[in-house]
């Protein structure tokens, strides 16, 4: 590729001894500017990448001579040998040959299409083509775009996973395929994390939803999905940005990101917020405090040690909304009406730390160890559980606890391409094994704190004393799992290949150590362990380079954590998961088109027990039911693309019918045929932002995003002989929202605003018959950040 070349020197007004800076302008033939383009100094892994004038700026470069290198995917790099010397500033100026029509179909390259993307969840390096199996990416531009709080926001762009509940305002629950989402299906960078903590949305690079079965990586997980939260990684040029967002009901949030080299074999990156906001719910404040500090030290030419921290402090108010009226009807009350206390508090922290190391034996075989901590705690105290009677009374229960937990975990996985004859294979095998340490304290606080009436509060006095709370039980579970595992993808010819493992799980929880602190009286639990071998297999076929068609067949064994009514451990959950699917990518990339069918069957599936062993309300998450047979089928379209420049388009439809299918016919147990509740039959999302290119609105972006989440049922599901005569089930409507957004960038500037819930939809989130939870209103937030 030809080039232009012009380098001219200038003398700094502050020279820097030692250093000298580069800057400069990369053009096109039609004499237009090259934005998106990677400007790098080779050999000491120093880049930048132009911005919308196409300049660039390397500062602190090392005096002497240098390889310049102007590069993106789709063109043959430009190379040229520089002389930098100290406190200049050396001015260059670059045209490539292509022209700006051209450069913009490589920028759409580049970006890759939904199938090229590169994902770490399915632990090995396998074109997304090949993997019969559906996966979604929302990355850190659409983060930014939408302004994205909390994982929720991030979550309603993956068709087919959504919000199911918000129990208490305390947590996110989220489903895909008709199967709750627990810890077990939730990580950072690899490793389990907490579902109770809502996690930081400033911090993460990119968000990694892999559907269906991940048994055979992860073990012990639900079949709808696994969420994997890549955070913002370390770079070797220096750069960050400084931002402050400010919204409805007094939300501000300053944050923070800086990045850049130590030494030549050492990068850093820092990043953190604050975060404090009232809620459109009365009395409800929320203050959250988060920190995430990484290091990359490039051990050699083939292997780099990645050192990441995290911190997060998040203090707030529980809130079970307006709840039901005979656990039949959702109450009629205002959006805003808060039934708690002044008082009531939930306290989480979460600090995680980890390692990952990587190795590259050669271009074929590489080695991959992560090892990770987590502690997790919860102080709670509260108000909970909103059921009054026809006439709105309500006696208000009230509970405390305390929750630490500390989790390990170590895997080691082995990567390795090559051949058998004319076969090539791609092969996964790996061992990972981890440790759950729960400690839980149990309270003498009343049952009860008051009675009041939530359709008349004229009618009772509320109380609001904070009733003396002390630890009466310690109670100390520990669990440790183990799996190896094994996976090759086998090309039988260039078109059909065949992806097929094994795993083996062993889990075993250890007596639970239970201490009565009030007599000292010690009890000790019963040791359960299981285990099992989950099989996968699929076979891809490409009859044409941009379509694969596929179809797959997973087993899985999934642990049911707690314990039933009578304390007894309960049997896990053996899930058979059949997937076909066709994904296609058209217009070189500018458009992905992408069709999934599956069915699930659990065989076992367990649920929160309604009610104790002494007939009353279950107030326990941990102690479950098994309800036999369920079978979820359903289909999903995902559609991302850049049709034009500058247009960025990703939509989707899920269909879901998640239902009993074979429970035994005797009283108590669950209805053949009736769909389970938190299970919509249907959602859609939609997202759509436009990049202005033309001089007189340059810098300008638009944007609309609207979902949709269908009819569905709170409450509980019917049984059979049940003493209710009335259906459990709690009907709610489906809704949409839409929020649309408009962002301006000048120099290292941008301004961006939101209006979210655009036409004031009123729904609800239930969480079965007690936490009803309305959704936001309309509100407004903008963020301007400066960039540096």
């Amino acid at each position: 590729m030809e080039q232009a070349f012009v380098a001219v020197e200038k003398i700094d007004e502050t020279p820097v001894a030692e250093t000298g800076t580069i800057k400069g302008h990369v053009s096109t033939t039609d004499n237009k500017p090259a934005t998106e383009v990677n400007v790098a100094i080779k050999g000491i892994n120093r880049f930048v990448v132009t911005d919308g004038n196409g300049n660039f700026v390397l500062r602190n470069v090392k005096i002497g001579s240098h390889t310049i290198s102007i590069s993106m995917i789709g063109l043959q790099p430009i190379e040229k040998e520089v002389t930098v010397t100290t406190g200049q500033t050396l001015e260059l100026s670059y045209t490539l040959q292509e022209t700006s029509k051209q450069l913009e179909e490589v920028i759409v390259t580049a970006r890759k299409s939904l199938n090229e993307k590169t994902v770490s969840v399915g632990k090995i390096e396998i074109n997304l083509m090949d993997l019969p199996q559906s996966i979604a990416v929302v990355g850190q531009g659409l983060i930014r775009d939408q302004q994205a709080l909390r994982l929720s926001d991030v979550i309603k762009n993956v068709n087919g996973v959504y919000l199911a509940t918000t129990r208490g305002n305390s947590q996110e629950a989220f489903s895909a395929r008709g199967y709750g989402f627990s810890s077990s299906n939730m990580f950072r960078n690899g490793a389990r994390v907490n579902a109770g903590a809502m996690p930081e949305m400033s911090s993460l690079e990119k968000v990694e939803v892999l559907k269906g079965s991940a048994a055979i990586l992860y073990g012990n997980v639900a079949p709808g999905g696994i969420v994997n939260m890549v955070t913002k990684q370390p770079k070797f040029n220096f750069g960050g940005e400084v931002s402050m967002r400010a919204g409805s009901y007094d939300l501000y949030k300053p944050s923070f990101d800086v990045y850049g080299p130590m030494t030549a074999g050492i990068a850093y990156r820092v990043n953190g917020t604050f975060e404090s906001a009232n809620s459109f719910r009365n009395s409800v404040q929320s203050k959250r405090y988060y920190i995430n500090p990484s290091m990359l030290f490039k051990l050699g030419k083939r292997t780099e040690l990645l050192v990441q921290a995290d911190y997060l402090n998040h203090e707030f108010t529980p809130d079970f909304g307006i709840g039901t009226i005979n656990n039949t009807t959702i109450a009629p009350l205002q959006r805003g009406t808060f039934l708690g206390t002044a008082w009531q508090y939930a306290k989480t922290k979460q600090t995680t730390a980890s390692t990952a190391l990587k190795h590259e034996f050669n271009d074929s075989w590489k080695l991959n160890f992560t090892g990770a901590y987590q502690n997790y705690s919860r102080d709670y105290y509260s108000t909970e559980r909103v059921q009054a009677d026809a006439a709105g009374k309500w006696a208000r229960p009230l509970n405390r606890t305390f929750t630490n937990e500390d989790y390990y975990i170590a895997q080691l996985d082995l990567n390795g391409k090559f051949k058998t004859g004319s076969i090539a294979h791609t092969l996964l095998a790996g061992i990972d094994a981890d440790r759950y340490y729960t400690t839980n304290y149990a309270y003498n606080q009343p049952t009860t704190y008051d009675t009041i009436n939530i359709l008349d509060p004229s009618k009772f006095t509320r109380r609001t004393d904070i009733p003396v709370a002390n630890r009466v039980r310690q109670i100390n579970t520990p669990t440790n799992r183990v799996g190896t595992y094994v996976q090759d993808l086998i090309s039988l010819t260039s078109k059909l290949k065949l992806l097929a493992g094994i795993r083996f799980s062993y889990q075993k929880a250890l007596p639970a150590d239970s201490t009565n602190l009030v007599t000292g009286a010690k009890g000790k639990g019963v040791t359960k362990a299981d285990q099992a071998f989950s099989p996968r297999v699929g076979l891809v076929y490409r009859p044409v380079e941009s379509t694969s068609i596929f179809a797959s067949y997973s087993n899985s064994f999934s642990v049911n954590t707690g314990t039933d009514i009578y304390f007894n451990a309960l049997s896990p959950s053996i899930i058979d998961q059949f997937e076909i699917g066709v994904k296609n990518d058209f217009f070189k990339g500018r458009l992905s088109a992408n069709v999934t069918a599956y069915r699930i069957k659990n065989n076992n599936l367990a649920q929160t027990a309604q009610f104790a062993a002494n007939g009353q309300p279950n107030n326990n998450t941990a102690i479950k039911e098994l309800t036999g047979e369920t079978t979820s089928d359903g289909i999903e379209l995902d559609l991302t693309g850049h049709p034009v420049a500058g247009l960025d388009v990703i939509a989707g439809y899920s269909y879901n019918y998640m239902r009993y299918t074979k429970t035994p016919d005797a009283k108590g147990n669950y209805v053949e045929g009736e769909r389970l509740v938190n299970t919509p039959a249907h959602t859609a999302n939609a997202s759509v932002f436009y990049v202005f290119k033309n001089d007189r609105l340059k810098g300008l972006k638009v944007g609309a995003t609207a979902f949709y989440t269908g009819n569905r049922f709170g409450g509980w599901n019917n049984t059979i002989g049940q003493v209710q005569n009335y259906s459990r089930l709690i009907a709610v409507n489906g809704f949409t929202t839409i929020d649309i957004s408009a962002g301006y960038t000048i120099d290292k500037i941008s301004l961006l605003a939101k209006v979210s819930n655009l036409t004031n939809t009123f729904n609800y989130y239930v969480h079965e018959n007690y936490s009803v939870n309305p959704i936001a209103p309309r509100q407004v937030v903008g963020t301007i950040a400066y960039r540096f």
